[in-house]
């Protein structure tokens, strides 16, 4: 199958989701997850009508910007390092993965540097994985509040790596706890927070993830094939 195809094929898989959750399929935003992918295959993505990309890594996405058209939205959904901060400011739509307050406190200094203000997810270990990044559940909500503070980053929402699992029915505890915390925060009306986003779901179980809520899915095996 071609990228084309590959991209008709999850979209109707989403409608579906959609329909079967009661929910309108425009409340969804499919991410094409291009990271480790040749510029001619986000091309040929782009051709079928992807505009949304993410990516792993800064080098690559600095990379990866140029050679792109300039309608299309980048995400950042790979862990970042403070260090790496200043060169990703002004160049993504969104970073999905701050998973400490200290990082939040670094995209805010660049971006007050730059003028800019940088929307971002908070990113929530739900299943408490060691080997994964992010906030555990109890924490975030205090991380939510500090962050709330900063002036020139906005929390756009919550984003979550589910446990990679064969049953993609296993996930769907994780995103219904994410998304039941989702709309709590929501309900508070934070200051500066604005809780649109929940980026949740990946190629083996963004089907379960669209009927528990999220907002944004992310995959890359399903469009592009295995790496």
């Amino acid at each position: 199958m071609t990228i084309r195809e590959h991209l008709q094929e999850i979209r109707i898989q989403m409608e579906e989701s959609c329909r079967k959750a009661g929910r309108d399929p425009k409340e969804v935003t499919l991410i094409a997850v291009s990271k480790t992918k040749p510029v001619d295959m986000l091309q040929e993505a782009y051709q079928a009508g992807a505009r949304q990309f993410g990516e792993n890594k800064v080098q690559e996405l600095l990379g990866k910007i140029p050679q792109m058209p300039q309608d299309v939205d980048w995400h950042l959904i790979g862990h970042l390092q403070t260090n790496k901060v200043k060169g990703v400011i002004g160049k993504t739509s969104l970073i999905h993965s701050v998973d400490s307050v200290k990082l939040a406190g670094e995209i805010e200094k660049e971006s007050a540097k730059q003028g800019l203000a940088t929307d971002i997810l908070l990113e929530v270990n739900v299943a408490r994985e060691e080997s994964k990044f992010g906030f555990f559940l109890e924490d975030t909500e205090k991380a939510l509040r500090t962050i709330s503070l900063f002036p020139h980053v906005r929390v756009c929402g919550l984003m979550t790596i589910a446990p990679f699992v064969a049953d993609a029915e296993e996930n769907r505890p994780v995103f219904r706890k994410l998304y039941e915390f989702y709309v709590d925060m929501k309900s508070k009306n934070i200051d500066n927070v604005n809780m649109a986003v929940l980026s949740m779901g990946m190629t083996g179980d963004f089907r379960v993830a669209i009927e528990e809520g999220a907002t944004m899915i992310r995959v890359g095996t399903g469009i592009f094939g295995l790496r």
